[in-house]
């Protein structure tokens, strides 16, 4: 609002130099008009005193066009100050619809964190009782049943084992995988 009183009052300023020095020009010209028509003869005066009488009719139409020229930029104006108002008018839209959608993002990645955790329980509590139930088995039946799954299985699953119980199975397993086993236990 600042912005518009300090543009509106920057063209009045303008207009109103304008007006002064047209006037004041105005003036000093039909003062020299005035002391030519006085120095030359009746005759002549009669002819220029045409030219003086147009000078108030080019002043109120110079006027007039100030007035439009003034009028125009007001509605530029105006229409600038209508486009910023639509154009924040969308942005603060845009905003509210970013808004909306970070906010369902931010839910949809909450309940993907939870529904996570609940997979990774379920699987947690899955490998507890496969361990207890590999536990409970007689080591060589234990020891067929893991040399049938694959190595990274095998190793993830004697890393969970104690070690009473992988000494028990070592002799049932595939001595390779053993081995890997012990040299990745002993690198970390």
């Amino acid at each position: 609002m600042n912005h518009k009183r300090i543009l509106c009052g920057t063209l009045l300023l303008a207009s109103v130099f304008f007006l002064s020095q047209y006037k004041l020009s105005d003036v000093l010209a039909s003062s020299a008009a005035q002391n030519e028509a006085a120095a030359k003869s009746p005759s002549e005066a009669g002819k220029e005193s045409t030219p003086t009488s147009q000078q108030p009719i080019n002043a109120t139409r110079a006027a007039r066009e100030e007035k439009a020229l003034q009028d125009a930029r007001r509605q530029q104006l105006t229409e600038k100050e209508a486009a910023l108002a639509a154009k924040e008018q969308e942005l603060k839209k845009m905003s509210a619809k970013i808004e909306a959608q970070v906010k369902a993002l931010e839910e949809s990645k909450k309940r993907l964190d939870e529904s996570l955790k609940q997979k990774k329980k379920a699987l947690d509590e899955k490998r507890k009782r496969m361990l207890t139930l590999l536990k409970k088995m007689r080591p060589e039946q234990a020891g067929q049943y893991l040399g049938k799954m694959e190595e990274p299985a095998v190793i993830s699953i004697l890393n969970d084992l104690d070690n009473k119980m992988i000494l028990k199975l070592m002799p049932y397993l595939n001595q390779p995988m053993v081995l890997k086993w012990i040299k990745d236990n002993l690198n970390n």
